[in-house]
């Protein structure tokens, strides 16, 4: 029996395989990829938390390597109340006295346990059903103490002096997930109470992770008209870290964090929120994402060339050429095509260039255009610049009114299908571009449609 197209139930069921289908791409970009995952004591004890442990299984199934830094301020303040023990905080920090430590080291290691137990959790009702997830937690963090600030003694607060990355990697080598809680040992054997954003971020930057992901109280960071900023560089994050210091300085703590490891070689950070079932899976999996990311590649120079780039052009394109992936460009052919490029420049190097040459067109025909040349440095090619510069030369084709781009490649095919073209024949490219087609190379030619 045939399913009605008209059906409520096939338009949903559409719409699923379209976004399936348009998440492909994200999935073959995180495999084998580092995400460190922070998620606040707050997000323990939410109802949603339950979506975020199977969220976080997904994702493991999809073959991501996963760091997971749990948070306990709420889960502590509790066991210290019961306990009828007063520990004041101050700067955003507990000061941690020896006898708050059992209460300490019993809610973290409770909510250690309840992690794990949840990621064991093979229910047949449950989205892990016969799924086998090894989780291994350990004394992973070097600390030391905070120390005497403004003339407070913090006493067995601490921060982070190092991580043991070598157990850590071997874990994740051998397709563990990693726990890691807010708690730190000094080499004399005393206990100290780290702040869980700070071992995230140290995490994530010694283990060149390639996002840090923060789960907090709010969708995203926010403009002065409650709009959500999708993407800012680390540099733009100083006034919201200010301005939510006495708002929300939970919020303020992650901006911070989330400032330092951008500087520090963490290509994304990612703001989201808990308490919104599927957020990770949007924000990872679609192409808008879900709350804020912080980077600073977008900040890299993304510009059309000049002709000043063209020594930087040669430089990026000959060791292509000779391999016969490129068609070779003479100096002077890339000094009178320079205006049809563009280039990701950082500190005066090229590091990433593409071209657009839109096709003549017979009135009422489809304005369509090539994009071609596109080149990465090899130093930067496990980067997104390669898809960075393809938007690019996208949006500015719109802009000109342009409704379909082509492309022409040997070697690359994949990639372009990874990125929403499909392949056509020769046949289905404008008559002008087809009079210019060179059949020794035998090029694929793939199409997308930018209406």
């Amino acid at each position: 029996m045939q399913m009605d197209p008209h059906t409520p139930n096939h338009k949903m069921t559409q719409q699923h395989v379209h976004w399936f289908r348009n998440s492909a791409p994200y999935i073959n970009a995180h495999r084998n990829k580092t995400f460190v995952i922070m998620f606040a004591g707050e997000a323990v004890q939410h109802e949603n938390f339950q979506h975020i442990i199977h969220d976080i299984a997904l994702l493991h199934s999809l073959g991501i390597r996963l760091v997971l830094v749990h948070g306990a301020r709420p889960q502590i303040s509790q066991q210290l109340k019961t306990a009828g023990i007063e520990t004041p905080i101050h700067l955003n920090r507990r000061i941690t006295t020896r006898q708050s430590i059992p209460s300490v080291m019993h809610a973290v290691g409770s909510i250690r346990l309840e992690i794990e137990a949840l990621l064991s959790m093979g229910l047949a009702n449950s989205p892990m059903y016969g799924a086998r997830i090894d989780v291994v937690s350990g004394n992973f963090v070097t600390a030391k103490p905070y120390g005497i600030r403004g003339g407070i003694d913090f006493q067995l607060s601490g921060e982070v002096r190092s991580i043991d990355i070598e157990a850590i990697t071997s874990h994740l080598n051998h397709h563990n997930i990693v726990s890691m809680s807010p708690i730190g040992y000094s080499t004399t054997g005393e206990v100290f109470n780290l702040l869980a954003e700070e071992v995230a971020t140290k995490a994530a930057v010694e283990l060149k992770a390639d996002k840090l992901i923060f789960l907090g109280n709010q969708q995203g960071l926010l403009d002065e008209f409650g709009q959500l900023l999708r993407e800012l560089s680390p540099h733009q994050l100083d006034q919201h870290i200010v301005k939510y210091q006495d708002s929300n300085p939970d919020f303020s703590l992650y901006l911070n964090n989330a400032k330092t490891a951008s500087l520090n070689g963490v290509h994304r950070v990612h703001l989201i929120s808990y308490s919104y079932d599927g957020a990770l899976i949007e924000e990872l999996f679609t192409r808008d994402g879900f709350g804020t990311m912080i980077t600073e590649a977008h900040y890299e120079e993304v510009r059309m060339a000049n002709i000043h780039d063209v020594g930087g052009l040669i430089n990026l394109l000959r060791p292509l050429e000779q391999e016969g992936i490129l068609v070779y460009r003479s100096r002077e052919l890339l000094e009178n095509e320079i205006g049809q490029f563009a280039v990701i420049e950082r500190d005066g190097m090229i590091l990433a260039c593409a071209a657009l040459y839109p096709i003549p067109s017979d009135p009422g025909q489809i304005h369509s255009a090539e994009i071609a040349c596109i080149a990465v440095h090899p130093q930067y090619r496990k980067s997104n610049r390669g898809t960075q510069i393809l938007h690019f030369l996208e949006a500015k084709a719109r802009q000109q009114g342009i409704e379909q781009v082509f492309v022409l490649t040997t070697r690359t095919s994949h990639w372009f299908i990874e990125h929403d073209f499909h392949p056509v024949s020769v046949d289905e490219l404008p008559s002008a571009r087809q009079e210019l087609y060179n059949f020794q190379r035998n090029s694929l030619v793939f199409k997308k449609s930018l209406t």
